[in-house]
């Protein structure tokens, strides 16, 4: 049986997204030169051309080729396709981005949170900062959050699960930017997101060792959030403490006395000071291995990595300890150091606005 042929609509839609394919990847090209890297013919891209600049996605530049031989016109994107807004809801604040489809950052925005975190200031910190790159770039088509939270897989909403270091509730930044944004929010836990920055591995884990403790599980290359979306909160994973003592690790940061005041949240600067001591270097490099050895057992990753902001500070003594228990895999700190949670983040952005802009010309 003959295969049937496709509609010519398919084929034009292929060729138009090839053209805008080129032109995301270099900024302005003329026909013969997108014929050339694309490998369709002239008359082809040049009724492509037509087509996508009637739609209002590429644009005439007005700049000419020079030389002998026919002149070229350089097209480009259109400059109205809309932005993408990453925000990153931490700690340390509300950072609001928008980006454009080519990676560039338009506008930004940060906002002061306070302490402690609470959901009405978070609600007003992040309307504020997305309002504000709103005015400075124009109209946000989507927006991806970045929440040092867990985050509810079918609502999209940030989940205090008990000892969490931020009292967030359940808030839910969909609703809070929906009034900004004209398509859909995505959102994530911060772990997740810098885990996606590392691709160390198509089978890995990513611990994060910070005022809070997060894990990320890439299996297939793909983040595996779990079925409410809470896969890799290991605080209460039990683990070996001081004195060989069995408990839940976030209980370990107490018993070591590096927690913040009333509250669950370790204190960074006073654990880096306590690692001098070489009997806290120890119990800690310990109960890092029990929560180790219990992602091994479960996920059974090629690597970990050791994030975070004394993940690294911590990794001789825990690789030495972990290479003599009988399930060991290689540990290793990030590649992406700085601010990986929302380096992720902002490349989700970027491709879920260039993917909203190939949508629109098929």
């Amino acid at each position: 049986m003959t295969p049937a042929k496709p509609s010519l609509d398919l084929l034009r839609s292929l060729t138009d997204e090839h053209v805008l394919r080129a032109l995301l990847a270099e900024r302005q090209l003329t026909r013969a030169q997108i014929a050339a890297r694309t490998g369709i013919s002239k008359p082809a891209v040049g009724d492509s051309v037509a087509r996508l600049a009637e739609a209002g996605l590429l644009r005439d530049t007005g700049e000419r080729t020079t030389g002998r031989g026919r002149v070229g016109t350089y097209y480009a994107l259109a400059d109205d396709l809309g932005t993408a807004l990453m925000v990153s809801i931490a700690h340390d604040g509300a950072v609001a981005e928008a980006v454009d489809v080519f990676g560039e950052v338009l506008a930004r925005d940060v906002e002061d949170l306070g302490r402690p975190v609470r959901p009405r200031k978070v609600a007003q910190a992040l309307r504020k900062a997305a309002a504000q790159v709103a005015d400075e770039a124009g109209p946000l088509r989507l927006a991806v959050v970045s929440a040092a939270d867990p985050v509810d897989r079918a609502t999209g909403k940030l989940v205090h699960l008990p000892d969490s270091p931020f009292l967030l509730g359940e808030l839910s930044p969909a609703d809070v930017l929906a009034p900004l944004v004209a398509g859909p929010v995505t959102v994530d836990n911060d772990v997740n997101w810098a885990a996606r920055t590392e691709r160390a591995a198509d089978d890995f884990a990513y611990l994060f060792l910070g005022e809070g403790l997060g894990c990320a599980v890439v299996a297939d290359g793909e983040v595996r959030r779990g079925h409410a979306g809470f896969a890799g909160e290991i605080a209460h994973v039990l683990t070996r403490g001081p004195d060989g003592r069995a408990m839940a690790f976030i209980d370990v940061f107490a018993d070591l006395g590096v927690r913040q005041p009333d509250s669950t949240t370790i204190d960074v600067a006073a654990l880096r000071t306590a690692l001098a001591s070489d009997t806290v270097r120890a119990t800690l490099a310990d109960a890092i291995c029990g929560v180790l050895l219990a992602l091994v057992t479960v996920s059974d990753p090629e690597l970990i990595v050791l994030g975070g902001p004394w993940g690294p500070d911590v990794l001789d003594a825990v690789s030495d300890r972990f290479a003599r228990l009988p399930r060991n895999v290689p540990l290793r700190a990030p590649h992406a150091t700085d601010s990986p949670a929302l380096t992720g983040a902002r490349d989700e952005a970027v491709r879920a606005l260039r993917s909203a802009v190939l949508t629109v010309s098929s």
